[in-house]
């Protein structure tokens, strides 16, 4: 059985104190609660471990309300790391680094894991944030290796790395909105070699999704379905949405950080316009609550008595940071993601002790299927102290 870090360790954390004086109480007790969430683990692992013992990072609540353990192959696996090494960031503590450290190397055979498009999460939130912190070699080989697995799933006559394998009923050549996210791990893939394939795929993906997956108003489908003979769009759906029509609320926040990660890695002006027009269509669509916290849905039958996901507003705060750097609005949107992060910070995160460690409450995975509704969810941590990072870096008015 892995253990966590001994005890001494977690004292130095509680006593150490962060700094930057802006965020600091907050970054406080975000360290309190996921100090939390570790001992919540071990106390899961003991009660899971029979069933699979590769069960080791938190990702949601069980139906009974119990911690849930994931394995390294599901695409949640990378935040809990990611959290551990943004604490890390913040604080400079060296505990922090060690915890992240020690989470990051569950996942390195992931590294190989071709059935999965969600390499970037699960490897570049890891280890990428490792390499940016440490300047650890193995973990840049880590990295090459992933993307080299990732593109496998790239077909050139479509464009596109495929997304899912299941459902194969239902799908041909499934590409979902998220798989966006994934492409920065291919960018920095070839920054480590030279080799401008990884580039390449990654902006074919871009393009290609670009031209297929968002509406007239700049909304995005969740699903396109392609023909793998002629590579032609055979049906556009909102698989996790409230309708094939409707505005899936995590399914814009992905489009507007992925767009925003591809401006800054490429420089093209069409993906940073793109960007803003999201950003537009999320901060001026009439059904976007007055604390920013948006529903699940844009289009949820039951507005106002729809769940709220607090992950896609963490998401959609943390693009609009980096993208006030880019814009020339920056100031807007920056204004707004202060908005979004001193609503999540005042008014959804969870009391010290309680919930099993996560950070934020009131997310929803997918409503549609009943799964994950009104519970924390780890990714929403993850781009919740990401947004809490970036914001000392927004663009605003001097």
């Amino acid at each position: 059985m892995k253990k966590l870090l001994p005890l001494f360790i977690i004292l130095i954390l509680l006593s150490t104190s962060a700094h930057s004086q802006d965020i600091r109480k907050v970054f406080s007790e975000n360290e309190k609660q996921t100090l939390f969430m570790l001992r919540e683990i071990e106390k899961a692992k003991e009660l899971q471990v029979k069933k699979d013992p590769n069960l080791l990072f938190p990702c949601s609540l069980t139906p009974t309300g119990d911690l849930k353990l994931i394995a390294s192959r599901d695409w949640r696996s990378g935040f809990f790391s990611g959290i551990l090494w943004y604490l890390y960031e913040y604080t400079g503590k060296l505990p922090w680094k060690a915890a992240a450290e020690q989470f990051t190397a569950y996942s390195e055979n992931e590294k190989f894991n071709a059935g999965s498009h969600d390499m970037g999460f699960k490897i570049y939130c890891s280890f990428g944030n490792g390499l940016r912190l440490t300047k650890n070699d193995k973990y840049r080989e880590i990295i090459i290796q992933a993307a080299k697995t990732n593109i496998k799933r790239f077909n050139p006559k479509i464009g596109c790395i495929r997304s899912w394998d299941h459902n194969r009923d239902k799908w041909d050549y499934p590409v979902i909105i998220d798989n966006i996210m994934n492409l920065e791990l291919l960018f920095e893939a070839t920054k480590m070699t030279g080799d401008s394939s990884f580039y390449k795929i990654a902006v074919s993906h871009a393009n290609t999704t670009m031209k297929n997956s968002f509406r007239p108003d700049f909304s995005s489908y969740h699903v396109i379905d392609y023909d793998t003979i002629t590579g032609a769009v055979k049906k556009k759906s909102t698989h996790q949405g409230a309708s094939n029509e409707s505005a899936w609320s995590r399914g814009q926040a992905w489009g507007l950080y992925g767009y925003v990660m591809c401006y800054r890695e490429t420089k093209d002006r069409r993906y940073l316009e793109l960007s803003e027009n999201i950003a537009r269509f999320i901060l001026k669509h009439p059904n976007l609550p007055a604390d920013m916290v948006p529903y699940w849905d844009f289009n949820a039958p039951g507005i106002p008595n729809e769940p709220r996901d607090v992950s896609a507003a963490a998401i959609t705060a943390s693009a609009l940071y980096e993208l006030s750097t880019y814009s020339r609005n920056g100031s807007e949107f920056a204004k707004a993601a202060d908005k979004i992060l001193k609503s999540l910070t005042d008014n959804y995160r969870a009391p010290a002790g309680t919930n099993h460690g996560f950070l934020l409450l009131h997310g929803t995975g997918g409503k549609p299927l009943n799964a994950e509704v009104d519970v924390p969810l780890i990714y929403a941590d993850y781009y919740y102290l990401e947004a809490l990072l970036r914001s000392q870096k927004a663009a605003r008015p001097k």
